[in-house]
């Protein structure tokens, strides 16, 4: 059973999770490339007041649409862009969207607040769900507006009548999905889930059909609007992306159909629960609502194959299947809320004991793990370890608890709860690992400029981190074209070690 003040409250208790898992120590994660592009490119744009032709580095990239990049800017423009922590806040609030329009998603679907309510904790608890929503690059823009764009689309076939403001409203979120990350989210999100829809639901088929062409051609337009406007001004450097995108998309990268097949590992500690919910002949005679299930399962597995027949695969890529996965996953954990307590047959209780029993586990030994790691390092993050050992030991023995008395409530708001720690109080100890006091970061180039009094350049391939640590763009020097060397009597310039005799 569902404790009570959690059912009253399920929508206060979803939204409080999803804040701990994404404000956090929101700055303390140093930026990588992709967010360094994204980071730079909005640095660019609030100094240079060009909101349309994108720059990275002072120079044309238009590899990416300007949706999350224009929000990134505004942050800046009002915060600075010094600060990481108000910096990464347009994303956080993105997954909260996400978070909330998918549990109204599957509330429709469904029509079940309870099941709604279980998928959308495991989807923002979910690693790779919860890590992109940390994260200030495109890819969480991209698939949060196509599920708000989902959510108004069955709002609309829900209506005897054809709603205008819900035909808008999902017309706009496709668009600024495409706005976002071009088709991606579409391809890997909306597009499964018609098929997916259509098979389990088949009601109005014709005219709900109909319905989703008005939505695309508003979305199409609102989403081909900028790309259409930078090719008519700026045609070299479009054709240049395009063609730089399309052999990504072709070849960069390659990896076999089957890459993506562990793609539930990405969920993180869900994992192994959301690989029984992928069990359909296991499944099929325990959940309630089979045309759910079979629906969920059928947009995870279409999405999935969408993904794998691209040559081009990279982990970060599996994001959009970890969010029908979520739903699927919801199905498991509903059953065992249900049924865990009536369960007879001991075989099936080995799977939820050995799932709940390993989390359980690693709950009651993160304490011991962190104080071996960090030994001599201790003393400046015993506050982080001290909090977080207590929170991790308390989730272990609820989750326990819970496996005895057969409560598996306990074992499931336990594992949430071990998450939210987790983000709590051990993003600050992880700082022990990456932490240099020897560090000589691209910040203190200025203080060796002022020493020389030369300006700093670059020779060709800069690094996105790097131009954003540095706090402006740095000139690139082609060592091929004389002409393009340097006046000044002396200046400074990056190289990697293998070019230092350049």
């Amino acid at each position: 059973m569902q404790p009570d003040i959690i059912k009253k409250y399920s929508l206060a208790f979803l939204f409080t999770v999803s804040l701990l898992m994404l404000l956090p120590h929101l700055g303390l994660i140093q930026t990588n490339i992709m967010e360094a592009r994204n980071l730079i490119s909005a640095r660019e744009m609030a100094k240079s007041h060009d909101w349309i032709f994108t720059t990275l580095n002072t120079l044309p990239r238009y590899e990416k649409p300007p949706l999350p990049t224009w929000l990134t800017a505004v942050a800046g423009s009002i915060f600075g862009f010094k600060n990481l922590y108000f910096l990464r806040l347009p994303v956080v609030l993105i997954t909260l969207l996400m978070v909330f329009f998918f549990y109204h998603l599957l509330k429709n679907i469904l029509k079940n607040n309870v099941q709604a309510f279980y998928s959308s904790l495991i989807l923002i608890t979910s690693f790779y769900i919860f890590f992109s929503g940390r994260d200030n690059q495109w890819d969480m823009y991209a698939h949060a507006f196509i599920i708000a764009s989902l959510y108004f689309l069955v709002k609309l076939f829900h209506r005897a009548t054809i709603n205008y403001k819900y035909l808008f409203l999902s017309g706009f979120f496709f668009g600024c999905s495409f706005l976002s990350k071009g088709p991606v989210a579409p391809y890997a999100l909306f597009l499964p889930f018609l098929p997916a829809y259509f098979t389990v639901y088949q009601h109005d088929l014709r005219r709900n059909l109909l319905l989703i062409l008005p939505v695309l051609v508003l979305g199409l337009m609102i989403g081909v609007s900028w790309p259409l406007y930078v090719k008519y001004f700026d045609p070299a450097h479009v054709r240049a992306a395009v063609a730089q995108e399309a052999a990504r998309w072709g070849g960069y990268e390659a990896k076999p159909f089957w890459y993506y097949w562990s793609f539930f590992t990405q969920s993180g500690i869900w994992a192994l629960p959301a690989l029984m919910a992928l069990i359909y002949p296991y499944m099929k005679t325990r959940v309630r609502d089979l045309k759910g299930y079979r629906f969920a399962i059928l947009w995870t597995m279409f999405s999935l194959i969408l993904l794998s027949v691209i040559p081009e695969k990279k982990t970060r890529y599996l994001l959009p299947v970890l969010i029908p996965l979520a739903m699927n996953t919801g199905f498991y954990v509903e059953y065992l809320f249900r049924c865990f307590r009536e369960i007879k047959n001991k075989k099936e209780l080995i799977p939820p004991k050995i799932i709940f029993g390993l989390t359980g586990i690693i709950s009651l030994t993160i304490p011991v793990i962190l104080f071996v790691l960090l030994k001599e390092k201790l003393n400046g993050y015993f506050f982080w370890v001290f909090g977080g050992s207590i929170a991790s030991l308390s989730c272990g023995i609820f989750i326990f608890n819970g496996l005895l008395t057969k409560e598996f409530s306990k074992c499931f708001y336990g594992t949430v709860f071990l998450m939210c720690g987790l983000i709590l109080f051990f993003i600050p100890v992880s700082r022990s690992y990456y932490h240099n006091d020897h560090y000589y970061g691209a910040s203190e180039m200025a203080k060796a400029e002022s020493t020389f009094h030369a300006k700093t350049y670059e020779l060709h391939g800069f690094t996105p981190e790097i131009i954003w640590e540095y706090g402006n763009s740095i000139p690139e020097i082609d060592i091929n074209n004389r002409l393009a060397i340097p006046a000044d009597p002396s200046f400074l310039v990056l190289v990697r070690a293998e070019e230092e005799n350049i």
